[in-house]
């Protein structure tokens, strides 16, 4: 059997049966278990599965919070376009700036289309074929292709940023809360966002009034982190002195 059979089955087990076990589909497809836990490291990085010892089970929090590209870029339009509005304007001259590949960064994007001066670093697919007629210049983290999020993934995205110094850093999340920080809900994307803002000299965090108190699959990082909060509408004053303790600044329409 082809391994694209092959994962395909496991897909269907998987949402079936919510858990699979390494010995019984090694047992059931005649391969061996390290080929299986190969199909299993594929699945995960796709989103459907998360690893356990053993096997794995569906990810359920991905099942129900992940949404295609073309989705989220159809969700709070105005509103990301009010935020990219605002951060189109903070961008300096000559600016080095790594960007993620969410909806909200690639409207901040559009934006700048006519800025030849800056340098654009992105795991965004969509920004590489959309932008391709921009006047800005763009390179690409490169990376294992996550076809539902246009996005590139994985240690060879990871390793690539890592030799850029980045004069800004543009992100989105899932959400945000005051007691756990800032969310995102797919693994392997936060993994990359994560390095961005290792190499980012300010970071940006692009949010409309949705992720405001909103937690997600797993924390991408403090809010100390943070330089600048970027959003839709002027966020309460509970969450106005946290950003203020924080040293965050803030900036919405």
């Amino acid at each position: 059997m082809a391994q694209k059979d092959r994962l395909e089955q496991i897909r269907q087990i998987v949402r079936l049966e919510k858990k699979v076990v390494v010995a019984n589909l090694s047992n059931q497809f005649g391969v061996t278990p390290e080929t299986i836990r190969r199909d299993l490291e594929k699945l995960e990085e796709e989103g459907l599965v998360v690893r356990t010892y053993g096997g794995a089970v569906l990810n359920q929090t991905e099942s129900s919070e992940k949404i295609d590209f073309v989705k989220r870029s159809e969700t709070n339009v105005e509103e990301k376009r009010a935020i990219a509005g605002i951060v189109s304007e903070m961008v300096p001259p000559n600016a080095s700036i790594g960007c993620d590949a969410s909806s909200t960064v690639m409207e901040t994007l559009k934006y700048l289309s006519e800025r030849e001066d800056i340098l654009v670093l992105t795991n965004s697919v969509k920004v590489i074929r959309e932008m391709e007629r921009s006047r800005f210049g763009i390179l690409s983290t490169g990376g294992r292709v996550n076809r539902q999020s246009y996005s590139m993934q994985g240690g060879v995205a990871r390793s690539t940023i890592q030799e850029y110094h980045l004069d800004m850093v543009l992100i989105s999340c899932k959400g945000m809360s005051m007691e756990g920080g800032i969310f995102d809900s797919h693994e392997l994307e936060a993994d990359v966002k994560k390095s961005l803002i290792e190499r980012g000299h300010k970071v940006y965090l692009l949010a409309d009034h949705s992720k405001f108190g909103r937690v997600a699959f797993m924390k991408l990082t403090d809010l100390e982190q943070i330089d600048v909060v970027v959003t839709d509408r002027k966020p309460s004053d509970e969450w106005m002195r946290l950003f203020s303790r924080n040293h965050v600044e803030v900036y919405y329409s």
